[in-house]
């Protein structure tokens, strides 16, 4: 049985979708229900490895107006069982939020850091929640559809 389908039977009510994407199958779950889900795939299903998170910002997509404009993808992998299993979790526009999985995987630090950074998505119970890329005093995220090309910022201080 795959990762997937053991999802679909420990968690029915937490799946909002199941498709596949580049070749990849995908589970589409409740923002909610991410911290559970993920701490079965690392205790119960040995997926001890997270490989990637990211987020994609869907402002201006065709055909998705009515849905959530960020998604959060996390990429898990099980060295025992040479299998991949990708999450992704919908991400509201009017509180950008979700659980932290540092304490599950330590590379999710750096990788949460770098959405907050990019993107302005906020992870509760991350230990140091704090600009990694570009300095504290940068206004907006960069990677967000609505970030202004022509945008001025104000100059890094100088440090002493």
């Amino acid at each position: 049985m795959s990762a997937i389908e053991k999802l679909k039977s420990n968690f029915p009510q937490s799946i909002i979708a199941i498709g596949n994407s580049a070749g990849q199958d995908y589970v589409l779950i409740k923002s909610e229900d991410l911290k559970k889900i993920a701490l079965f795939l690392k205790n119960e299903l040995g997926f001890e490895f997270l490989m990637d998170l990211t987020c994609v910002d869907y402002k201006g997509y065709p055909g998705r107006e009515e849905k959530h404009r960020f998604e959060m993808a996390y990429q898990f992998y099980s060295f025992n069982n040479k299998e991949r299993v990708r999450l992704k979790v919908p991400v509201e526009e009017s509180s950008p939020s979700v659980a932290s999985l540092a304490s599950l995987w330590l590379s999710a630090d750096w990788y949460e850091r770098e959405v907050y950074d990019m993107y302005g998505i906020h992870f509760s119970g991350h230990p140091d929640l704090r600009r990694i890329l570009m300095y504290e005093e940068f206004q907006g995220h960069p990677l967000r559809k609505d970030y202004p090309l022509k945008g001025r910022q104000p100059r890094i201080p100088e440090r002493k």
